[in-house]
């Protein structure tokens, strides 16, 4: 579950509510590309803008629609009360395992993460990936800390941001060097993810790939071909990659979510708008160069 390519479709809201034949609709692009595992309400999933039983029904839509294919379910929540609800509902409607970031208004200390994490490994029977998004989060997680967190049952895997470029090596490493072996890793920031996949991570956990499975899937099964930092330059991965840049671009101007919202609306997966309030999706002038990205990358023939 923890390897390969983990799509990250929308969570789509029609008016005030779930967009549940939008979302499966994305879960089947997903789940017929060949997508090891799906991750829902996650950051693209915008669990933090949704109710209780918002977030239940996602998760059993999209199991559902899934069809066998492991679904990861986002946790996190501001009151370890409200995580271990959610942990509950994810368990209950039959997800295969968890993501955490530590959600917080007020900014956590170390021990307050760890706690976090203890809590939830033992109240939970499915595996745990570990949600490192710092610039979401506020909060920065140390390797020390990764590495004492790892230690706890269910800890599975590590989900970390995008390193500087032709970082990716080391920050794998020294990932590897702090942590128990058997535990994932496993990059975000799509830009990023041919580079870190070269070095040795074991999944991708990808927001392109929540529209756009088979261009994701390409990219994963090139870098997996044996053309690694080992043995060639990973040429085909990175090149792959590169054809997205102006997409990834976009991802690092505005935030992955309003363009990949944007980007679901222009081609139609999705009803406009589908964010839920204050969010939008991006004005005419950023509609514009998504739909040249588009055009330009192939993503939208």
């Amino acid at each position: 579950m923890f390897e390969g390519l983990c799509a990250f479709p929308l969570t789509p809201l029609a008016g005030d509510n779930v967009d549940k034949a939008a979302l499966v609709g994305l879960v089947g692009r997903c789940v017929d590309a060949g997508a090891d595992s799906i991750g829902v309400l996650g950051s693209t999933g915008i669990y933090t803008y949704l109710l209780r039983e918002e977030r239940r029904k996602v998760v059993e839509a999209a199991v559902e629609a899934a069809q066998g294919t492991p679904v990861v379910a986002g946790v996190g929540a501001m009151r370890t009360r409200d995580v271990l609800d959610c942990v509950e509902d994810a368990q209950s409607a039959g997800a295969s395992g968890l993501l955490l970031a530590p959600v917080s208004y007020q900014r956590l200390t170390e021990e307050e993460v760890y706690g976090l994490y203890r809590e939830v490994s033992s109240a939970s029977e499915l595996p745990i990936a570990v949600y490192d998004n710092p610039a979401t989060t506020g909060f920065t997680f140390s390797d020390e800390l990764h590495g004492r967190i790892a230690e706890l049952p269910g800890i599975a895997s590590i989900k970390f941001p995008p390193p500087a470029p032709g970082q990716a090596a080391d920050r794998v490493a020294r990932l590897r060097a702090a942590v128990p072996g058997g535990i994932s890793l496993g990059i975000s920031g799509d830009w990023a993810a041919a580079e870190a996949l070269l070095a040795g991570c074991d999944v991708w956990y990808s927001v392109i790939a929540g529209l756009f499975p088979k261009t994701a899937r390409q990219i994963v099964d090139l870098a997996q071909t044996g053309e690694t930092a080992e043995t060639g330059d990973g040429a085909p991965a990175l090149e792959a990659s590169a054809a997205l840049e102006l997409v990834w671009a976009l991802f690092r101007t505005y935030g992955s979510l309003r363009v990949a919202a944007t980007m679901a609306e222009v081609l139609g997966f999705v009803e406009a708008p589908c964010l839920p309030r204050p969010l939008q999706s991006l004005d005419a002038e950023g509609r514009t160069k998504v739909e040249e990205a588009l055009r330009l990358s192939g993503l939208g023939a």
